[in-house]
């Protein structure tokens, strides 16, 4: 429930910013109110085309069986690491620039397409926040508990519904910027541990040697089996009796991060 509640907290969180981005724009460059009806008809077609992205995934695991179904779902799971990645490390480069660049994407497309050309944008916008957050769920889904991760789902909108209204009040208790820094970390977290749960399957299907299995064993101290233990290897990627191909794996994460955050603050 807690990661569900994390990652559509966060990525529901910049759907309703960039929402809030877009409507500021219109209210201060649209007197006639129809961009604001194009706006909302854009919005509704966004979230509209994530959910087509979830029924699709479902439909194509229901169409598939054994090996097939078995690679379909750990390659959702790099996938859903991979976006998780991408996403927080285009938000490091382009997160201080991102409401101009949204201003112009919508100024432009209001000159080339009137009021359909907002639509377009706003519908982009949310179905690509949409799109990723399907794919983190379904991700997560892979290691079962889904009323769990429905509830986590309905909490985390919730909740970012009331973040985005805090933010958009100006209290100044709320810095939205530090929460999103901070929430860029947990990803990362989240990410790499996503990453190991796919490796987890490679091994266990027989796709990648383990290397060596365990490296060691701290199971008497906190068992990934038990229910703390549990909780923490789902969101941290956490393993107490690792194996080698994990730890290349998690190293091999992390130095690519460090090493692209570091080449985006130089550049």
């Amino acid at each position: 429930m807690g990661n569900a509640f994390f990652v559509v907290w966060r990525e529901s969180l910049e759907a309703f910013l960039i929402a809030g981005i877009l409507y500021a724009w219109l209210k201060a460059n649209d007197d006639s109110g129809n961009g604001k009806r194009a706006l909302f008809l854009g919005l509704a077609s966004g979230v509209g085309l994530a959910l087509l992205l979830g029924w699709a995934l479902l439909g194509v695991q229901d169409g598939l069986s054994g090996d097939a179904l078995e690679i379909f779902q750990t390659a959702t799971l790099f996938v859903a690491a991979g976006l998780i990645t991408q996403m927080v490390l285009w938000m490091k480069k382009n997160g201080r620039q991102m409401k101009a660049m949204l201003h112009a994407e919508l100024s432009s497309a209001a000159e080339r397409s009137g009021h359909l050309g907002v639509a377009v944008v706003a519908a982009l916008a949310v179905a690509r926040e949409g799109a990723e957050t399907v794919i983190f769920l379904y991700g997560l889904a892979q290691g079962g508990e889904l009323h769990a991760l429905a509830f986590g789902s309905v909490f985390g909108l919730a909740a970012a519904g009331l973040t985005a209204w805090l933010a958009a009040r100006s209290l100044a208790s709320l810095n939205i910027a530090l929460l999103l820094r901070l929430s860029s970390v947990l990803l990362l977290v989240l990410a790499s541990a996503l990453l190991l749960a796919g490796v987890d399957r490679m091994i266990g299907a027989g796709w990648l040697p383990p290397l060596l299995d365990p490296v060691w064993d701290t199971s008497m101290l906190l068992d990934d089996t038990g229910k703390a233990g549990k909780i923490l290897a789902d969101f941290t990627g956490y393993r107490a009796r690792p194996a080698l191909s994990d730890l290349l794996a998690w190293a091999g994460y992390w130095t690519v991060v460090i090493l692209a955050q570091r080449r985006i603050a130089r550049g």
